[in-house]
């Protein structure tokens, strides 16, 4: 519940539906097991990503979404994300891009066990 425009119920239903966060080995594994990752599709030495694949916990999907239209209205780095990929993706995929980016916020706070703010300074001294 650090997170910005997280609530109870958000912040029940996303641990809830994670469990325990020691199965996941990588953010990129949680955010796969939420289905918000895109969907891939090869053929010879040609790669093509499209839409995210919807596979997974649906409750999860749901819970990050929603998540990230509140974590948007704060000012942050998520707030910045967004609004930045929202000028070229327009609003439906930065809401999603900016839900995977949260997904990968919440794998690192729930194992270091750490708030929201101490991942978020950690992110912001990384880019610069």
């Amino acid at each position: 519940m650090t997170v910005p425009g997280i609530g109870r119920l958000l912040a029940l239903t996303i641990l809830a539906e994670i469990g325990e966060i020691d199965r996941f080995d990588s953010p990129h594994k949680l955010a796969s097991y939420a289905g918000l990752v895109p969907s891939t599709s090869q053929s010879g030495s040609t790669t093509r990503h499209g839409r995210i694949t919807r596979q997974g916990s649906t409750w999860l999907r749901w819970a990050l979404v929603e998540a990230s239209i509140h974590v948007t209205t704060k000012p942050g780095p998520l707030r910045n994300f967004f609004l930045r990929l929202s000028r070229r993706k327009g609003n439906k995929i930065a809401r999603v891009a900016t839900a995977r980016k949260l997904s990968n916020y919440i794998y690192y706070m729930l194992k270091e066990n750490k708030d929201y703010a101490a991942i978020a300074a950690r992110v912001k001294s990384d880019l610069g």
